[in-house]
C-alpha cells in the first residue's frame, strides 16, 4: 500500500478513479467565483485602461478579480475615458467612497511588445503613490497585470502581493495524469508533465525553478526532481519500497522524504543531489507528510503513533516528537504559514474532511470549511491566503480561501479532477 494512508485518496483509489472517468480535454479554462463575505475591505476603483483592446488580455478586469480575491479589497465603479494621465477630480472619487484609484493605458511598440502603464492615488489625501510602466510581450500581458495588482496591494497593505506567483497541481482526464503550471488565479495553465501513472505531492524548491514530486511511471513510487524551464528531470530517491511526499528545506539543500527502504514507512532527509540520506524519524508507526518549519528548525509531519493519525512536530535534525493537534482523531496535511505561526490541516468530522487553521501560539483550532471533501492546503507566499484541494457541484476544484474563511475563491475546472495544489515562492522579476 501506498505510505500515505492517511490521506483521503489511497493509490488504488486514485487508479479506480482513473478508470471510471472519462471526460473531455485535461485541461479548462479556471475560473474565478469569489462568495463569502469579509470584514472591513478597501474600496478601490479601477478603471478600463485606455486602448485596453491593443492587449490580448483585459488588464483592468485581472487586476480587479485579483485584490477581490486577497479578501482585502471590494471594487468601485469607475466611469471609462480615464488614464494615468487624466487628472482626478477627488470630489467626484470621494464621492464614489473609493479610497484609492487605478488607471493605466496600454500602447503597442514599434517592436510588437505593449507598453502597459498605470498610476495608482489616494483618493482620501489627494495625491499620488505610485506611477509605473513596463514593456511585455503581448503573451506576457496577463503576467504584467498580475504584477500591477501586486504593487497596488503592496502599497495598500503593506505586505507583498502573491498574484504573479506560480502554482502546481496534478489533473485527472480519463486514464491521464498531468502536472500542471499557472498563474496564481489558475489561468495560463501548461502542463509540465503527463503520464498515464499516477503523479502525487508536487513541491516547489525555494528558487521557484524546480518541482519535486512522486511518480510512479516506473510502476513504483519515486521522488524526482524537474527544472519547471527546460522539463529536465532527475530521480532524487528510487530506493526499495516506496518513496514519496517530497518537501525542501527552507534554503533548498535538502529534502525529507518518506521512505519503506528500512521497513515501515519513515522520515528522512535527503540532500538535494540524491546524497547523504539520513533517518530523522524512529518509530514503529507509519510517519509521512512532512514539511518544514520556515525557519528550518523544525518538521511537521503526521504519524499514528499515537494510534490514528495526527501531526505531529520535532527538530529538522531529529530527536523526539511531540503531537500538535489534539481535536478530533483524524487530522492530516499539515502545512506551516510563511510567518511560522499558523498551521492549515485536513480534520475528519463525521464521514468529512475540512481545512482548518491552528494558531501555534495558543493551540486554538478554527474550521474554515464547511465542505466534505477537503484535502492538501498550501499557504500563499505572503501568508495571507490558503489554497486548497475541494469539491463543489459534483466536480473537483481548487480553492483559495482567507485565513478567517470569510472569502472563498473557486478555481474552476469543468471538464477534468484536479487535487494537490502547491503554491509557488516569491521569485525575482
Amino acid at each position: 500500500m501506498l505510505e500515505t494512508v492517511f490521506r483521503r485518496r489511497s493509490l488504488a483509489a486514485i487508479v479506480a478513479l482513473a478508470a471510471a472517468f472519462s471526460v473531455g480535454p485535461a485541461l479548462a479554462q479556471l475560473r474565478i467565483d469569489i462568495a463569502g463575505v469579509g470584514g472591513s475591505r478597501i474600496p478601490v476603483a479601477i478603471a478600463d485602461f485606455r486602448d485596453e483592446s491593443k492587449s490580448p488580455q483585459p488588464i483592468a478586469a485581472i487586476i480587479r478579480a485579483d485584490l477581490e480575491r486577497s479578501g482585502l479589497f471590494k471594487s468601485v465603479d469607475a466611469p471609462g475615458a480615464f488614464s494615468e494621465t487624466s487628472v482626478p477630480v477627488w470630489p467626484e472619487w470621494r464621492a464614489r467612497q473609493s479610497d484609492a484609484l487605478v488607471a493605466g493605458s496600454i500602447n503597442r511598440l514599434a517592436d510588437g511588445r505593449l507598453d502597459i502603464r498605470f498610476k495608482l492615488w489616494d483618493v482620501v489625501k489627494g495625491a499620488e503613490i505610485i506611477g509605473q510602466a513596463q514593456a511585455v510581450l503581448p503573451d506576457d500581458a496577463r503576467l504584467a497585470a498580475h504584477r500591477i495588482a501586486d504593487v497596488v496591494y503592496e502599497k495598500l497593505t503593506g505586505e507583498k502581493g502573491v498574484f504573479a506567483t506560480r502554482m502546481a497541481y496534478v489533473t485527472k482526464a480519463g486514464r491521464r495524469f498531468s502536472l500542471v503550471i499557472a498563474d496564481a488565479d489558475g489561468e495560463s495553465a501548461k502542463v509540465a508533465l503527463t503520464s498515464p501513472e499516477p503523479i502525487l505531492s508536487p513541491a516547489w524548491a525555494p528558487n521557484g525553478r524546480e518541482l519535486a514530486y512522486v511518480s510512479f511511471e516506473s510502476r513504483k513510487a519515486t521522488v524526482r526532481i524537474q527544472d519547471v524551464q527546460t522539463g529536465a528531470r532527475r530521480v532524487l530517491a528510487d530506493f526499495k519500497g516506496t518513496n514519496s511526499a517530497p518537501a525542501w528545506s527552507p534554503d533548498g539543500s535538502q529534502l525529507v522524504v518518506s521512505l519503506s527502504r528500512e521497513g515501515g514507512t519513515q522520515l528522512f532527509v535527503i540532500n538535494r543531489d540524491g546524497s547523504g540520506v539520513r533517518r530523522i524519524a524512529r518509530s514503529s508507526a507509519i510517519d509521512t507528510e512532512a514539511c518544514y518549519s520556515p525557519d528550518g528548525s523544525q518538521i511537521y509531519f503526521v504519524s499514528d503513533r499515537g494510534g490514528g493519525p495526527q501531526v505531529y512536530r520535532m527538530p529538522a535534525s531529529g530527536g523526539s516528537a511531540e503531537r500538535v493537534t489534539f481535536g478530533g482523531s483524524y487530522n492530516i496535511s499539515p502545512a506551516i504559514s510563511p510567518d511560522g505561526r499558523t498551521l492549515a490541516y485536513i480534520t475528519r468530522v463525521g464521514g468529512a474532511f475540512r481545512l482548518s487553521v491552528m494558531d501555534l501560539g495558543t493551540g486554538q483550532s478554527q474550521q474554515i470549511s464547511e465542505a466534505n471533501d477537503d484535502e492538501s492546503p498550501a499557504f500563499s507566499p505572503n501568508g495571507k491566503l490558503i489554497v486548497y484541494a475541494s469539491r463543489a457541484g459534483g466536480k473537483e476544484v481548487l480553492m483559495t480561501t482567507t485565513l478567517d474563511g470569510k472569502i472563498k475563491t473557486p478555481l474552476l475546472v469543468t471538464l477534468a479532477e484536479v487535487r494537490e495544489p502547491a503554491w509557488g515562492p516569491f521569485t525575482p522579476q
